[in-house]
C-alpha cells in the first residue's frame, strides 16, 4: 500500500473532471441512473400501501438500503405530526424511515497540506469503506457510510484494486477508530466549504442566547434576547428503560444544561473494529454503528447531544436513544450559532462557557 499520490499518479489514476466522469470505465451505468427523486430505505423494512394511510392494505415491502424512485410527494391526513407520503412503485410509502438521496460524483482534490485535514460529506446513497492489514489485505467494513454523513479526510492514497473503480481513495480520520484508518473512493466525498464553520452572531453576549426543547411538542427553539431565530421539529429519545453497558436511559433528560463540546463529525455507537459496545449508544433506535454523524453539540457528560440525522425523516416523534435528532442543515446552523467557539481544523471544540440549554415537557 502506498502512503501518498504523486501529481503524475493523480492524473493517471484520476483524470476526474466532472465532465469525464460520465464516460469513465470504472463508473458503469452512470448516465443511465435517474436520481431526480430517490429515497433509501433506512430501516429494516418499509412497506408500500395502496393508499397513503397506515390503515390501507400493504402492497409491497422494501428492505434496508434499497433505493426507491418517488413519482410524487403527497400530504395526507395522518400521521398529523408528519403527514407526508411518497408515491412509489406499487403504492405509497411514509417518509418517516426513508432518506432522500442523490448520486453526485465529485472531483477529488490533488493534495492535502502536511498536518492538515478537511471535512467532507458523502454525496452518493451509500459507500462501502475498506481497511487494510498486512495479514488480511483489503477488507470491506459494514455497515456502509451513508449519504449526508460527514468525515474528516487526512490523506489521498491508493486503495483496493476494484473492477468498477480505479481512482484515488481518501483516508478517513475517525475519532472512534483512530488506530485503524479506513478508506473511501474519493469521488464519493464532497469537500465542504469553509462557510459551514462560520460563526453566527459570535459577539452576542452569552446570556442573550438560549436553546429550548419541548419534549411534548417535539419542538426546538433558539432565542436571541428572547426573540425566536430558529424554530423546528426534532426527534428526542424514545421512552423506555436503560440501554447498553452504562445503563443510560433512552429518554432525553430534562433540566437546565449548557453546550459542553461540539464535534463536526462524530462516530456514535459501536466501533467498526470492536465486538462489544464502544463510544455511546445515544444516536438511533435501530443502529449501533453510526460513523460520520454531522454537527454534534453535546450537553451532558453521558453523551446526549443535538446532531444532524441521515437515517430518518420522522421529526416530530421520539426516535433516538436520548439525543436530539435534527435535520442536518438545521444542526449545522445551531453548531455555528451556539458557543463554544470552533475552528475548521478542530476535531472537537470545548473549553469556554457554552450556550444555555433548557429541556422540558
Amino acid at each position: 500500500m502506498r502512503s501518498h499520490f504523486s501529481r503524475r499518479d493523480f492524473l493517471k489514476l484520476g483524470g476526474l473532471t466532472l465532465g469525464g466522469l460520465a464516460f469513465s470505465p470504472f463508473l458503469p451505468g452512470l448516465t443511465d441512473f435517474d436520481d431526480s427523486f430517490v429515497v433509501r430505505v433506512a430501516t429494516t423494512d418499509m412497506v408500500a400501501r395502496r393508499e397513503p394511510t397506515d390503515d390501507s392494505r400493504i402492497e409491497s415491502t422494501w428492505y434496508r438500503d434499497e433505493l426507491v424512485h418517488v413519482y410524487e410527494q403527497v400530504t395526507a391526513k395522518e400521521p398529523a405530526y408528519n403527514p407526508v407520503w411518497y408515491h412509489v412503485w406499487g403504492g405509497y410509502m411514509h417518509r418517516g424511515r426513508v432518506q432522500r438521496v442523490k448520486t453526485l460524483y465529485q472531483t477529488p482534490v490533488s493534495a492535502i497540506p502536511d498536518g492538515q485535514r478537511f471535512l467532507t460529506e458523502l454525496t452518493v446513497p451509500f459507500a462501502t469503506p475498506y481497511w487494510f492489514s498486512k495479514t488480511y489485505g483489503w477488507k470491506a467494513l459494514t455497515p456502509p457510510l451513508y449519504y449526508g454523513s460527514v468525515h474528516w479526510v487526512e490523506a489521498i492514497e491508493e486503495g483496493p484494486k476494484m473492477a468498477d473503480y480505479t481512482g484515488p481513495w481518501y483516508r478517513i480520520f475517525d475519532e472512534l477508530d483512530t488506530i485503524v484508518p479506513y478508506y473511501v473512493p474519493a469521488i464519493y466525498l464532497r469537500v465542504l466549504p469553509a462557510s459551514v464553520f462560520e460563526p453566527i452572531k459570535p459577539d452576542l453576549p452569552y446570556e442573550q442566547k438560549l436553546i429550548e426543547v419541548n419534549l411534548t411538542t417535539q419542538m426546538l427553539y433558539a432565542y436571541e434576547n428572547g426573540t425566536i431565530v430558529l424554530q423546528t421539529k426534532i426527534s428526542s429519545g424514545v421512552p423506555g428503560g436503560p440501554t447498553g453497558d452504562n445503563d443510560i436511559p433512552t429518554i432525553t433528560p430534562t433540566g437546565k444544561f449548557k453546550i459542553l463540546n461540539k464535534i463536526p463529525s462524530k462516530h456514535m455507537g459501536n466501533s467498526f473494529f470492536s465486538i462489544g459496545p464502544a463510544g455511546n449508544l445515544l444516536a438511533d433506535v435501530d443502529n449501533y454503528v453510526l460513523p460520520g454523524i454531522p454537527w454534534s453539540l453535546f450537553f451532558t457528560n453521558q453523551g446526549h447531544a443535538f446532531h444532524g440525522t441521515y437515517w430518518h425523516e420522522n421529526f416530530g416523534s421520539p426516535m433516538s436513544h436520548g439525543c436530539i435528532n435534527m435535520r442536518s442543515n438545521e444542526a449545522n446552523w445551531l453548531f455555528r450559532w451556539a458557543k463554544p467557539a470552533h475552528s475548521n481544523q478542530s476535531i472537537s471544540n470545548h473549553g469556554e462557557v457554552g450556550t444555555k440549554v433548557e429541556i422540558h415537557y
